[in-house]
């Protein structure tokens, strides 16, 4: 927290003030400072006596209660000169009295002055206040600051942040690759900026709006470019924010926050993962009693209960809608569910175009070969992708960033940090072999992805990796191309096998293992691609309490289980088969493609085929061009 110099001269100045009149006051009341009662110089008691018991002492004024004694005495080193002098006494006040009478000294007994204890008790409490005083005025600073301490007694205020107007600073040409949701939100601040145009055919707008889609989508910025566009408050806050461990204050929170949007109505309200509040009820340890579902229940009141809430218009974004309550999805709380997925390549494209606009990149950067080669990137995967680049790119010392930047991003995006090659060795060539499996098999497979590079570069966990170029339609997937991918992943483990024998056979295809088997499960009991026929025996269903996806094993007899079990070891041992067949008929070229890995490290796709078409005849494969 920064104090500026004008809060350290407003306390500095009473301290100072307040300690010079104490310091005063404690002055006035000393035995050195009583009319014109000074002295300065100091005088032990035994010297007293001895100039009492010579007859030098002319005068004493005792203060204190008698502790004190200014004495005026002759001093025969001075020529008998007159001095003023300070004594402590011990405390025998009337004995001293008594001396002073018999032998007739001028002698004066001064109370002590009531403003003393006055000043002695302010003396005293001047620290204390001062110490409450700093402390009160630290504790309003800090109030004013988000999560200071000051916030210990606003447990039921809402923490939703507010932003007048269009201060989001996004807009909707901003918002790039989710072409279809911002049509659909476009209603939303067309009835912000002109709500008659729908109240005059009897139209109602949606009061929630659900955005749905993977992390990275852009469902948070989505709903800063609809505040953006409409230009009118927005509140915006995390459903994590909503609940704490005292019972009660996501409750306050929610109607605090919904009391701020009807204040400052027509707004929006934003609350991001939503799915940390909204969860199912009755799905938690606590039963149906619990703060979270508390909270839950003020929100549904809130978006549609008694009261109306005209002219606020909440938005959601969750990336697990199957989780939700019920209530919380009808219509009249959220009643449209707009599905923000992964771009495609057109939405790619005017996502890289967006966030290359603050980069320096080559003029022979290609945007749409990038787009091409990264099916499946989030919005915020392809900024990190172009992130990643202009790191590597000021690494390197380079002006601009150039394809080998992408290139070089695109694999550690995916893969990892790239590591440290192997020497010839042994291991090396193992895994030469192994990485060309992959491609041999990928490649002369009618209905595989077409590869894309083969490198014994290690990323990752990682010690070389094969990259096909997937197609862009991988929405509906075919059993050919499910078995040719099978074959695929088990290229790498046929091909240790052939070439070295059963006993050299080593863990590097574990997880082309799980890969395969997970598959060929699928083929079986979801999507019916076996001779148990067209049916569905197991379904991905969420899981509310665990929180992620799991199979839901249907209910089905111990024989249907063994005949699924027989069915997967089926598809995969005659994948398996393919592989070791296409391995065996291609051993030659097999050899020369491992020694040119070995030398070059990496072999790029298209030198990869033209090779292997040396040999024996490569299949054409189909390839989806989309129209940009």
């Amino acid at each position: 927290m920064k104090i500026s110099w004008r809060v350290i001269l407003l306390w500095t100045l009473p301290a100072l003030l307040i300690g010079f009149f104490v310091w005063q006051g404690a002055f006035a009341t000393s035995p050195m400072n009583v009319g014109n009662n000074t002295a300065s110089t100091r005088m032990t008691y035994g010297r007293f006596l001895d100039y009492l018991n010579q007859g030098r002492v002319t005068s004493v004024d005792l203060f204190d209660g008698g502790r004190t004694a200014i004495v005026e005495a002759t001093d025969p080193e001075l020529d008998d000169r007159v001095q003023r002098l300070r004594v402590d006494l011990p405390g025998n006040a009337p004995e001293l009295i008594s001396r002073l009478r018999t032998d007739h000294v001028n002698f004066d007994v001064h109370p002590p002055r009531n403003d003393g204890a006055f000043w002695g008790l302010i003396g005293n409490l001047i620290f204390p206040i001062l110490l409450i005083g700093g402390l009160f005025f630290l504790f309003r600073r800090s109030s004013n600051v988000p999560g200071g301490p000051g916030q210990a007694m606003n447990f039921g205020k809402s923490r939703a942040r507010f932003m007048m107007e269009a201060k989001t600073g996004v807009m909707f040409d901003d918002v790039a690759g989710i072409e279809e949701a911002k049509e659909e939100l476009q209603e939303v601040v067309t009835f912000l900026k002109k709500p008659e145009r729908f109240t005059a055919v009897g139209a109602k707008i949606p009061k929630g709006v659900l955005l749905v889609g993977p992390p990275g989508t852009g469902k948070t910025l989505l709903a800063k470019a609809i505040a953006g566009e409409a230009g009118v408050p927005f509140f915006s806050i995390s459903g994590s924010e909503f609940v704490e461990m005292f019972v009660g204050v996501g409750a306050s929170r929610v109607r605090d926050l919904f009391k701020k949007a009807k204040e400052n109505a027509p707004c929006i309200i934003f609350i991001d993962e939503i799915d940390a509040v909204g969860r199912q009820r009755g799905a938690g340890i606590g039963g149906g009693n619990d703060e979270r579902e508390q909270t839950l229940n003020q929100l549904l009141t809130e978006m549609d209960g008694f009261e109306g809430n005209t002219g606020i218009i909440i938005i959601a974004a969750t990336n697990r809608p199957d989780v939700l309550d019920s209530a919380l999805l009808r219509p009249g709380r959220f009643d449209r569910q707009v599905m923000v997925d992964a771009p495609d390549i057109k939405g790619r494209l005017e996502v890289l175009q967006v966030h290359a606009r603050n980069k320096k990149i080559a003029p022979e950067v290609s945007l749409e070969a990038i787009a091409r080669r990264t099916p499946g990137f989030t919005g915020a995967d392809l900024a990190n992708l172009l992130n990643e680049a202009a790191i590597l790119t000021a690494r390197r010392r380079k002006e601009s960033i150039t394809m080998l930047e992408i290139d070089d991003a695109v694999d550690r995006v995916v893969a990892g940090m790239e590591g440290t090659p192997l020497v010839d060795s042994k291991s090396k060539r193992l895994i030469a072999y192994h990485e060309i499996g992959h491609a041999l098999v990928g490649t002369l497979l009618q209905h595989h992805d077409p590869v894309q590079k083969v490198t014994l570069i290690p990323r990752g966990q990682a010690q070389g990796l094969t990259w096909f170029m997937p197609n862009e339609e991988q929405g509906l997937v075919s059993r050919a191309q499910l078995l040719a991918r099978i074959s695929g992943a088990l290229g790498g483990r046929a091909a240790e096998q052939v070439i070295f024998g059963d006993a050299e056979v080593t863990t590097g295809a574990g997880g082309d293992l799980q890969q395969v088997t997970g598959m060929a499960r699928q083929m079986v009991t979801r999507f019916g691609m076996s001779d148990l026929g067209p049916v569905s025996l197991e379904s991905q269903q969420g899981e509310v309490f665990l929180g992620r996806d799991w199979m839901s094993r249907s209910d089905y007899s111990e024989e249907i289980a063994a005949r699924i079990d027989a069915q997967v070891r089926t598809i995969v041992e005659h994948c398996y088969e393919v592989a070791c067949r296409l391995i065996r008929d291609n051993r030659i070229v097999i050899d020369r493609l491992v020694d040119l890995l070995i030398e070059k490290e990496t072999i790029d796709g298209e030198e990869f085929r033209q090779i292997v078409a040396e040999y024996t005849v490569v299949p054409e494969k189909e390839q989806y061009v989309p129209q940009l």
